[in-house]
Formats: C-alpha cells, sequence, structure tokens
C-alpha cells in the first residue's frame, strides 16, 4: 500500500481546548510530550475566518508538542462571540479521541488518574466475538478539560492486525527509506 502522489506521512494532530496552559502542562507531565513552540494569532477578519472557518472575532493561541515515538499534537485555545464550549460526544459528528498503546492498562490508568483523568466505565476486554483483536484491553478516560483518550493493550492478542507503530518509522522495508 503507498500514498497517493506527493503524499509523504501524518504530521500532527490538533485539538482545540479550552486552557492552552492547561493542556500543556498535562501533555508534557503525563506523556512526556515537548513542547517545541508557541504562538498567536489575530484577530484577522480576512485571514482567519477564511482559512479556519471561524468567526471575525476569533483569536488564538496555539502551542506544537512531540509526543515520543511518533507524535505530533498541535493544541489550540481559541477565543471568539459565538464559541461553544460543549466537547462533541464520540456519536456526533466531529466526535474523536485520542489512543495510546499501552504495556498494561491498568497502570496507565492509574498514571493518568494521578493527573486529573476520569476513567470512563473501566477496563474492558474485546471478547472471541472479535477473533482479531479477542484479548484486547482497553478503556476511555477524559483529560481534565474533555478530551476523550482511549488506552489499548494488544498484548494478549494472538495474532492482532498489521498496525502502524514506532517501528515502521525507522524500519526501511516498511518506509522504503534508509533513515
Amino acid at each position: 500500500m503507498s500514498l497517493p502522489a506527493g503524499f509523504q506521512h501524518v504530521d500532527h494532530v490538533a485539538f482545540t481546548v479550552p486552557d492552552l496552559g492547561e493542556a500543556v502542562t498535562f501533555f508534557t507531565d503525563a506523556f512526556g510530550a515537548e513542547e517545541l513552540y508557541r504562538s498567536t494569532r489575530g484577530p484577522d477578519a480576512d485571514f482567519l475566518p477564511a482559512h479556519f472557518e471561524v468567526p471575525a472575532d476569533a483569536h488564538l493561541k496555539l502551542a506544537m508538542l512531540r509526543m515520543p515515538p511518533n507524535l505530533n499534537v498541535e493544541l489550540f485555545q481559541w477565543w471568539s462571540t459565538d464559541q461553544r464550549s460543549d466537547y462533541p460526544r464520540h456519536s456526533d459528528a466531529g466526535g474523536h479521541h485520542l489512543c495510546f498503546t499501552v504495556a498494561d492498562v491498568d497502570t496507565a490508568v492509574e498514571h493518568l488518574r494521578s493527573h486529573g483523568a476520569r476513567v470512563l466505565g473501566g477496563t474492558k476486554e474485546v471478547g472471541a466475538d472479535s477473533p482479531r483483536v479477542a484479548g484486547n484491553r482497553w478503556t476511555y478516560l477524559r483529560a481534565p478539560w474533555g478530551l476523550l483518550i482511549e488506552l489499548v493493550d494488544r498484548s494478549r492478542v494472538h495474532s492482532p492486525p498489521p498496525l502502524v507503530g514506532p517501528d515502521d518509522w525507522t524500519d526501511p522495508s516498511r518506509t522504503g527509506k534508509n533513515l
């Protein structure tokens, strides 16, 4: 499988947060993220509405974080007069979550709880009705400001599907490049 012409890889994911400082602290303390830079923009009644589909009075602060070993996360804090504050539910258009592979779900849950995350419903294990991922242990949490986070432990899955992982970024047989 290859990407369309000109596409190289996913560069980053981005989330809007209610308090940039709180979110940066959570990601750096809970996940060991490295803050790469911060920036501000606006208000700019021409540029921001045209390029971000936001109201003319909107303005923002952002931070770009590096999450070892293979992810960049961009965090935005926006202000505007008609801003909505509720995160979309998983079942809503725009619903989303950030998932981490972990060695042990229970240990990871306790770690994130110590940083203010709230567990949703406890740890689950995929049963035989989904044979490709049977044994997979997972749970969802909410970050202190509402972002959904999933934790996945695939160590008990006998023949997991070939998902992309950190080794894929450096293995020339998978990337076609010597890095």
